[in-house]
């Protein structure tokens, strides 16, 4: 329940008192189980805080894990319009005669992104993904540049690309924690559901699309793991076998990655065990949906009289099962808010608190930019108001 508390230098404070479970998290003197994975970590996918880790900042090959990267990159384009589904993708030699895993595209055919985006996300296709990233940005180096462009600003400080397939290179290495920040980022984009979790289809290639490859998710957790929704497989001879696995029951959303993992099924099964240990021991606790309206604020010399104040971003808290304690959450915004502004232009916050210490803030922005009124709506509003009062 939220009760309006006080008005104070014109901050306004909302309270919310709510009983939560106390986070935690396990330290490697409290391993609850022993994996084989030469790295691995668990985290929450909506907080990003970490549950289980081993040796998560060393720097190993990520095999086509990579594709995460690739996908991430594709999604921002198609959401921005830069990038459509119909899309005619031309493959090039390059793309065609890649190694590896691959759905077998010649050269000179033309495919669909949306075909791409499956071979990909199913096959693992080594030559549908260089053909996409041709595509996207031009040339592969191009392209490349650009994944270690976002992965810089994801704050991945130990991940360095040199291709889009994850094929070994000395030079082309992640971690298990760098993973896991472009895995929480790729699912802030609820389309790359629609790939990510298909078990089974097919797509029609070659020059005269008389050759159909059936695509089999090569994460079988999408078949047999409760709640699985993504996200990809990697192998090498050198990475080993490598999973980033993703799952969510009701509030919880999950994010395990294990690398160097010797065989196919301790992958799957250790990726398993870190998402099982996350849903029987931690649940989430949602703060705030992002576009939500929190507040109505007044709009001083504006064209409108008021704009909502929305959150700028979803905001959960991880919590343990089992120990309860009080949350504070005080909304900090003005009591009104002076024209001109712009669209998602910071307000105020949401502060949260646990006895006191700051546990967690989000910002709360304009629903919508507004100008600043001219005399001639300032004349309308007068008129408007006399007129009505006279009636």
């Amino acid at each position: 329940m939220i009760n309006l508390v006080k008005y104070k230098k014109a901050v306004t404070t909302l309270i919310l008192i709510a009983l939560v479970f106390t986070t935690s998290s396990f330290s490697l003197a409290e391993e609850p189980f022993k994996l084989e994975a030469k790295s691995a970590i668990l985290v929450d996918a909506n907080s990003g805080e970490i549950i289980y880790e081993k040796n998560i900042h060393e720097k190993l090959p990520p095999a086509s894990i990579t594709k995460i990267m690739v996908l991430l990159i594709a999604m921002e384009d198609l959401y921005s319009g830069k990038l459509k589904l119909d899309d005619e993708v031309y493959v090039s030699a390059n793309a065609a005669r890649m190694g590896g895993s691959q759905v077998y595209l010649e050269e000179g055919e033309i495919q669909t992104v949306d075909n791409l985006l499956k071979a990909i996300c199913l096959r693992s296709a080594n030559d549908a993904s260089v053909a996409l990233g041709e595509h996207i940005s031009g040339s592969i180096d191009v392209f490349v540049q650009r994944m270690n462009e976002k992965a810089k600003q994801l704050g991945m400080t130990n991940t360095n690309f040199k291709n889009a397939t994850g094929l070994p290179d000395e030079e082309h290495y992640s971690t298990a924690y760098d993973i896991c920040l472009m895995s929480r980022e790729l699912l802030n984009y609820p389309k790359i559901h629609d790939w990510l979790t298909i078990y089974m289809t097919d797509i029609k290639v070659g020059k005269n699309k008389d050759v159909t490859q059936t695509l089999v998710n090569t994460n079988k957790l999408i078949r047999d793991y409760q709640g699985a929704n993504g996200l990809k497989t990697g192998l090498t001879n050198e990475a080993g076998y490598c999973l980033a696995a993703s799952a969510k029951r009701g509030n919880l959303s999950l994010i395990s990655v294990v690398l160097g993992e010797p065989t196919s099924n301790s992958r799957f099964q250790e990726a398993k065990k870190l998402l099982d240990f996350g849903f029987a021991n931690y649940d989430s606790l949602p703060i705030c949906k992002k576009n939500e309206v929190i507040k109505n604020l007044k709009v001083s010399k504006g064209k409108e009289d008021s704009v909502n104040i929305v959150a700028e971003s979803d905001y959960s808290l991880l919590v343990k099962k089992g120990d309860s304690k009080q949350i504070e959450k005080e909304i900090l915004l003005p009591e009104f808010v002076t024209a001109p502004f712009e669209k998602g232009q910071k307000i105020g916050e949401i502060l949260l608190l646990d006895n006191g210490k700051e546990i967690g803030r989000v910002n709360l922005v304009t629903e919508k930019g507004l100008e600043k009124a001219s005399l001639i709506d300032i004349f309308k509003k007068i008129t408007s108001t006399f007129l009505g009062n006279k009636k």
